[in-house]
């Protein structure tokens, strides 16, 4: 829940909100946690929805400048909820935006690491950098993860833009 939502009751809905509340839900499918071996933690869970959201923002990069209102919206979205994450877990005020801030520089460096991942074929050091935290799984598990979102990738290709201000995911 966002500032402006605590202080005034609701707020008009975002652009990018549907399309952030279905990136949130496909993070959580629990096949990334069991055949992916992903940490099922805050941290992993982190992670994977910033593996998820890095996906949707290269597709909407895609568009150009006809979807960059939406993926700044999504980007808004995210921000507000690690917000509102840090804050239930007690973190205080003078800290979160410190704690953002870490968190918005880590999705930068995970846009840039998948970027060339996915344009260079090897996906695999990035997933383990910053899904697994440096620790490779079982082979099974990073094939897993890896031919999951890269299936994901591909078939956001075949979505459009109107679909995705929707919050439908393929």
């Amino acid at each position: 829940m966002g500032l402006l939502q605590r202080l005034f009751g609701s707020t008009p809905q975002r652009e990018g909100e549907p399309l952030y509340n279905a990136i949130v839900a496909r993070a959580r499918q629990p096949h990334w946690y069991q055949a992916g071996a992903v940490p099922d933690t805050i941290d992993g869970r982190f992670d994977m929805i910033a593996a998820v959201l890095t996906m949707v923002l290269l597709r909407l990069e895609h568009d150009g400048e006809s979807s960059g209102t939406l993926s700044a919206s999504v980007a808004e979205c995210f921000i507000d909820d690690m917000d509102g994450q840090l804050r239930q877990q007690g973190v205080g005020d003078i800290m979160v935006g410190k704690h953002v801030g870490k968190m918005m520089g880590m999705l930068g460096g995970r846009l840039g690491a998948y970027r060339d991942g996915l344009s260079g074929g090897d996906l695999d050091g990035a997933l383990v950098r910053n899904i697994y935290r440096g620790e490779a799984p079982a082979p099974a598990a990073l094939d897993h993860v890896r031919a999951a979102l890269i299936g994901f990738r591909a078939a956001l290709d075949e979505i459009g833009a109107d679909r995705l201000r929707n919050g439908e995911l393929p």
